[in-house]
């Protein structure tokens, strides 16, 4: 757990510097100018917990803790910051809400507000402050925080996870350009098998990775979890079509993919066993920064998913909601730091310090510099209006956050991909599931 203070922020400014942001007396005196004016003020002895998923991008890491340090010293309420893996940020966030205590503030993955909207403080004066100020939200990233009119948390930004590949294996595989379409990707990754070149993607509880390229999946096959009236359609031949191509594509991948988390496929693509997955910007940032790392940075290139036979995109983007709990002691200071997050003066700098890892859910910060500074950052800008909703066609809400939570998509596919279960079999069970859910 980190606590921030000024000092700590002055301190760290040098380095913040390095990467073009905000910082020391300069980021002080923003935060404090900030305070003075902004319509939430922070409870007298304000202290708030707040827990985070753990960073990919050191540099958006050292933004984001001097955003904390700078709202702490204008505010003076006290921040600790503590950091999960995105595995087990769910899990907590569910124990503070089922106790009441533990945290004030939760920065999770997904529907997160969505699976306890009765426990949250709602958000709606922080929403339409923002959404006024700076262009309107995202379509998929509103649907995300919102149940009915009520705002559940803050959608504060999108992780877009795209094909991350190296262009010299998918060159030698035949493909100067990236496949736009299903059976074309399917014999790019043969091709690549046959070279020694394999692409992986990951089958196990990944909640970022698995999720997103499964979901995609199955949308580009037009099969969904539920329709839209929110009845289960999960059993279907389109899901077995779905399941039959993925099981295609799982057989040229490296080894292991079903016991992958979310930072498997960013180590074997970094120690050069893996040429081709599905990940955020992570990965390029990562091989950009080390120096023995220069010729595999040269050589990764982005691109945006192939299509389905849907004939439209169909990606599904982690975003990553914010929330306070409705039992905290101090709703004003947390919804003062939400605010405050999001504000230009720091958001841009945030984006410049993640260096394509975060994409905005605000319109207005669409030509944040962040995506021209790189041409192979750009394609990551368009995760936010890409994708669709957690729930794909359905409502979305508790139901769906569950569904996601719970890995009902993911444990389908890996339970046919590896045959622990038949296509019928395993969409069998992912309807029982989903109809436990859906009652």
């Amino acid at each position: 757990m980190q606590d921030f203070t000024r000092r700590s922020l002055l301190q760290g400014g040098t380095a913040l510097a390095a990467t073009g942001m905000l910082t020391g007396p300069a980021l002080f005196d923003f935060a404090r100018a900030w305070a003075q004016s902004a319509p939430w003020k922070a409870e007298p002895g304000a202290k708030l917990t707040v827990m985070r998923w753990k960073r990919f991008v050191p540099a958006e890491d050292d933004a984001f803790n001097a955003m904390v340090a700078a709202f702490k010293a204008a505010t003076g309420t006290e921040m600790n910051v503590f950091s999960e893996s995105f595995e087990d940020v769910q899990p907590k966030a569910s124990v503070a809400a089922n106790t009441g205590s533990g945290l004030d503030v939760a920065w999770g993955l997904h529907t997160l507000p969505q699976l306890f909207p009765t426990k949250v403080l709602k958000m709606n004066d922080v929403a339409d402050y923002l959404g006024k100020k700076y262009g309107g939200w995202t379509d998929a990233a509103a649907k995300t925080c919102k149940l009915g009119e009520d705002w559940l948390g803050i959608p504060v930004a999108t992780n877009g996870g795209y094909m991350t590949y190296r262009k010299s294996a998918t060159d030698k595989a035949g493909f100067k350009e990236f496949p736009k379409d299903f059976p074309s990707f399917l014999e790019m990754c043969k091709a690549l098998k046959a070279n020694n070149t394999p692409a992986g993607f990951a089958l196990g509880h990944a909640s970022g990775d698995a999720n997103g390229w499964l979901h995609w999946i199955l949308w580009g096959h037009n099969a969904w979890t539920v329709n839209e009236k929110d009845q289960v359609s999960i059993n279907s031949p389109e899901t077995a079509k779905a399941l039959e191509y993925c099981k295609a594509l799982y057989e040229t991948f490296i080894p292991g993919t079903p016991s992958w988390n979310d930072s498997s496929n960013n180590k074997a693509y970094l120690a050069g066993e893996l040429y081709c997955t599905l990940n955020g910007i992570s990965i390029y940032v990562a091989a950009k920064t080390d120096p023995t790392k220069k010729e595999l940075a040269e050589d990764t290139y982005h691109a945006l998913h192939p299509v389905g036979p849907i004939g439209k995109p169909t990606e599904l983007q982690l975003t990553l909601p914010i929330l306070a709990f409705n039992f905290t002691k101090y709703p004003n200071a947390a919804k003062a730091f939400v605010a405050f997050m999001l504000e230009k003066e720091n958001y841009e700098k945030w984006l410049d310090g993640a260096q394509g890892y975060l994409q905005q859910t605000l319109n207005a910060y669409e030509s944040a510099s962040v995506w021209t500074a790189d041409p192979k950052n750009a394609v990551y800008s368009q995760a936010s209006k890409r994708t669709l909703p957690a729930s794909g066609i359905g409502t979305v809400g508790e139901k769906a956050a569950t569904a996601i939570a719970d890995f009902i998509v993911v444990d389908m596919f890996a339970n046919y991909c590896t045959g622990a279960k038949d296509a019928k079999g395993a969409m069998a069970e992912a309807e029982r599931q989903l109809k436990r859910i859906y009652r």
